[in-house]
């Protein structure tokens, strides 16, 4: 997918995209359901976890991350839900805080589209404990990181056998 320029159409040339706007995926969701192709995590790869770093990373972030998950040599998730929690962040019990120049992040995440596959993920964390609203941040988070671990896939109506 990423060879064709099919990952991430949306983003700018310099980190190796298209520059393609919502019908241009659009077409290419048509074309993907029309001969059964299962492709499930794209649109959670291509269209919601990537343009979190777009939108929110620094240059030296987007130049870092970007062209590897636009060209297919990275792959990403997005870990919002939690155990007890599902979708509701507001009900997150997960937190990040800071230590100096970092953060240390503590807590779950459950059903979370590309996990066990994933070379970073967009992580929601509690970051503001007295205001549930509007105390929640996202963090990258890479494979690698100390601490950072995923169970095994959990079956469910999307998954193959």
């Amino acid at each position: 997918m990423g060879d064709n320029g099919y990952l991430c159409t949306w983003a700018d040339e310099k980190y190796g995209g298209v520059n393609g706007d919502f019908w241009y995926d659009y077409i290419l969701n048509e074309v993907i359901v029309a001969i059964g192709a299962n492709c499930m995590p794209l649109p959670l790869h291509s269209r919601v976890a990537s343009p979190y770093i777009e939108a929110f990373g620094s240059e030296e972030e987007k130049e870092r991350w970007l062209p590897s998950l636009v060209n297919g040599d990275m792959t990403i998730a997005l870990a919002m839900t939690e155990p007890g929690a599902g979708s509701d962040l507001m009900a997150m019990r997960g937190r990040a805080v800071r230590d100096g120049n970092k953060y240390i992040l503590n807590g779950s995440k459950t059903f979370i589209t590309n996990a066990v596959h994933a070379d970073i993920a967009v992580v929601a964390m509690k970051t503001d404990l007295q205001n549930p609203h509007k105390g929640i941040s996202l963090f990258v988070v890479e494979k690698d990181t100390p601490g950072f671990s995923t169970g095994n896939p959990i079956p469910n109506i999307g998954s193959q056998k």
